[in-house]
């Protein structure tokens, strides 16, 4: 690998003498570097765009969304996937992230295990990819082994397959069928793709993930209706959801949460429309989950 044919390993004159600053004026230097991220992101929307469109009718149809990474892509792949299960409800087969190096790896750094194509073939294999599934390939460089060996094995067991990089032209953009690539430049640590290329690939997950789920009917306007309250303030927050779009109030709101075992969107429906637990179910699942079809609101 040719390091020096990418960006993200280039060394930025601009931030050579980052050793000799103050802590106020390298903060600064960060946070100025880091504020071209969006930027970025938005020139590679129309990337994005098709791909999240693409993955959402297969999500829709039963399939799952996949993230592939190795080292911080890896982790943000992690990040962004445990996070579904609570904001959406989700099931924890429907959205799951493979690191190289595998669990261990969240926490502990296992760098040798991105080099290893075919470990990232085998993952795939062992987790039964098929036609409806969403494999989205992260790597900085966008030329990690293991993530192309995934990627490329994804695409032959007929997958829908994703590649987020930040370089330009990369072999992982050429795996994939939707090639996603955001150029952030040089880091102001040379090569430390923790940094901007960490918090781009952040942003485009961000979207990925949410984005999916909204067109799943996971939310109702900007309120997470498919929210698992599972703590104090996630059973705060479903109250407050339950009175917002019910127009009810506080002791209301709380008794058709427990009569539908705090299920927001049931609940709802049983201020609403007055429905029991079976009837709101049966109502919900008729509408694909979408509680403003549910309502009788134009979508």
């Amino acid at each position: 690998m040719n390091l020096s044919e990418l960006t993200t390993e280039s060394a930025d004159p601009r931030f050579a003498g980052i050793d000799t600053m103050s802590v106020a004026e390298l903060a600064e230097t960060m946070n100025a570097a880091d504020a071209t991220v969006p930027g970025a992101v938005a020139a590679a929307l129309p990337q994005i765009t098709g791909a999240i469109e693409a993955a959402a009718e297969l999500v829709r149809a039963g399939g799952r969304l996949v993230y592939v990474g190795a080292g911080t892509p890896g982790r943000l792949g992690v990040l962004d996937a445990s996070e579904c299960p609570p904001t959406f409800s989700t099931p924890p087969e429907q959205v799951f992230a493979v690191i190289a190096g595998g669990e261990r790896a969240i926490v502990h750094p296992c760098e040798g295990a991105e080099d290893d194509a075919q470990a990232g073939a085998t993952a795939i294999d062992a987790a039964g990819i098929g036609p409806l599934d969403t494999v989205v390939g992260i790597a900085s460089s966008g030329r990690t082994p293991y993530v192309l060996g995934a990627v490329r094995r994804a695409r032959e067991r007929g997958a829908l397959t994703v590649g987020l990089s930040c370089n330009p032209g990369t072999p992982l953009s050429a795996a994939a069928e939707h090639a996603i690539e955001v150029l952030v430049g040089p880091e102001v640590v040379s090569g430390s793709t923790r940094l901007k290329a960490g918090t781009a690939q952040k942003l485009v997950l961000n979207m990925f993930s949410t984005i999916v789920m909204v067109r799943l009917g996971k939310t109702y306007g900007n309120l997470m209706v498919d929210v698992k309250a599972s703590n104090g303030k996630l059973r705060e927050r479903a109250i407050g959801i339950v009175r917002t779009i019910a127009g009810v109030d506080r002791e209301e709101a709380e008794r058709v949460l427990d009569q539908h075992g705090f299920n927001v969107k049931q609940a709802v429906l049983g201020a609403r429309l007055g429905l029991g637990p079976q009837e709101a179910a049966a109502l919900l699942a008729r509408s694909e989950g979408q509680l403003r079809v549910a309502l009788g609101e134009p979508a």
